[in-house]
C-alpha cells in the first residue's frame, strides 16, 4: 500500500465559496439601493455599516492582534473633525474630505502608538481611553471647529438632497465592503500570520524573527485609519458634530458588544453581532432603559452560555468558515 506522495496547503473551503457567492449578491443589492430604497432606510443602513466597519477594526486590533483598546473613539472623533476642517474651512469637497479624515486619524495614531505601546495589558487599554479624553478636551477648546457646542457641515448646503444621500450611501458601502475585504486579505497574508502569532505569544514571535513592534504599529495605524473613515462617514451623514458625541465612549462600547456577541477573532462575528445589536435596538427602542438592560442581559447570557460568541461557537462546533484565514495541510495520495 503506497503512502501519500506529498501535500498541499488549502485556504478555501466549500463554505467559503458559498460565502463568496452570497457576498457578491449582497454587494450587488447594496450598491443598487439608492435607486429604489427610501431615505430613512438608507440612513439606517449607513449607520449599520459604520458600526460594522468600526467593529471589524476593533476585532482586528483585539481579536487578531491582542491589542485591547477602549480609546478608538479618539480616531472616530479626529476623523470626523478632519472632515469638518477640510470641508468647511479648507474648501475640500466633503466626499473627498472623508478620506482625508481617515488619513488624519492615521497620522494621529503614530504619536499615540509611541506613547501607549509602552504600556501593557490593562494599562494599554486605559491609556488609549485617556488619549481619547485628551483629544475630546483639546477639540472642545478649538473655536474654529465650534468649541464645545460643535458645528454643522455647511459645505453641504446647496447640494441636492438626492445626490447627497446616494453618494453618502455609496461611500459607506465602499468603505464597509473595502474594510472587510482588505482585513480578510491582510489576515490571509504572511503579515496576518505574524499578527496572530504575536497575539498568542510575543516572546515566541520574537524568537521566530518577527518584528513585533513594527507589526503592532502597522495594525494600530490601519485600525485608526478605518476608525477615522467611520467617524467622517457617520458625521457626513449626520451633518452636525459636537465633541461630546464624536468622542463618546459609546463608540467603542457598542463595537466591543458587537464583537463579543458575534465572536471575537472571526470575520463573520462582527457581522452577526451588528445584526443582533441593531435588531435589539429597533425592537426595544421604545422601551427606554429596558433597551439598555436587554442589551446587557443579552451580553451576559452569550458570554456565559457561548463564551466564543454566537458565530465563534458555530464555527468551533461545525467547522463552518465563510472567511477562512487558517491554512490547512491536505495529503496527496
Amino acid at each position: 500500500m503506497n503512502g501519500p506522495s506529498g501535500y498541499t496547503v488549502v485556504l478555501g473551503t466549500r463554505a467559503s465559496r458559498v460565502g463568496l457567492l452570497a457576498a457578491c449578491i449582497a454587494c450587488a443589492v447594496l450598491f443598487t439601493m439608492p435607486f429604489w430604497a427610501g431615505s430613512g432606510t438608507m440612513r439606517l443602513l449607513i449607520e449599520i455599516m459604520c458600526f460594522l466597519a468600526l467593529a471589524q477594526m476593533w476585532n482586528l486590533l483585539a481579536g487578531y492582534g491582542g491589542l485591547i483598546s477602549i480609546g478608538q473613539q479618539a480616531f472616530v472623533g479626529i476623523g470626523a473633525y478632519g472632515l469638518f476642517l477640510c470641508a468647511n474651512h479648507l474648501g475640500v469637497n466633503p466626499f473627498v474630505a472623508v478620506l482625508l479624515g481617515g488619513l488624519t486619524a492615521a497620522i494621529l495614531a503614530l504619536p499615540v502608538a509611541a506613547i501607549t505601546f509602552r504600556l501593557k495589558g490593562g494599562y494599554f487599554a486605559v491609556g488609549t481611553w485617556v488619549v481619547a479624553e485628551v483629544c475630546r478636551l483639546a477639540v472642545s477648546n478649538v473655536q474654529l471647529l465650534g468649541g464645545g457646542s460643535g458645528q454643522s457641515l455647511t459645505a453641504m448646503r446647496g447640494m441636492p438632497k438626492a445626490l447627497r444621500e446616494s453618494t453618502t450611501f455609496w461611500i459607506a458601502a465602499a468603505i464597509t465592503v473595502g474594510m472587510i475585504a482588505l482585513t480578510y486579505w491582510v489576515l490571509r497574508s504572511r503579515f496576518g500570520m505574524a499578527l496572530t502569532a504575536i497575539r498568542d505569544s510575543e516572546a515566541a514571535s520574537k524568537s521566530q524573527g518577527i518584528h513585533v513592534q513594527k507589526v503592532k504599529l502597522y495594525v494600530f495605524v490601519f485600525a485608526a485609519f478605518g476608525s477615522g473613515l467611520v467617524g467622517a462617514l457617520y458625521y457626513l451623514n449626520a451633518l452636525r458634530i459636537s465633541p461630546g458625541s464624536a468622542f463618546d465612549l459609546n463608540w467603542v462600547v457598542i463595537a466591543i458588544f458587537i464583537v463579543v456577541i458575534g465572536g471575537i477573532g472571526t470575520l463573520e462575528g462582527p457581522i452577526i453581532g451588528t445584526l443582533v445589536y441593531f435588531g435589539l435596538r429597533e425592537l426595544l427602542a421604545d422601551y427606554g432603559s429596558w433597551y439598555l438592560m436587554a442589551l446587557g442581559l443579552c451580553a451576559v447570557i452569550v458570554m456565559i452560555k457561548w463564551p466564543r460568541g454566537i458565530w465563534g461557537t458555530i464555527q468551533h462546533r461545525y467547522d463552518l468558515r465563510f472567511f477562512p484565514v487558517q491554512r490547512r495541510v491536505r495529503l496527496l495520495e
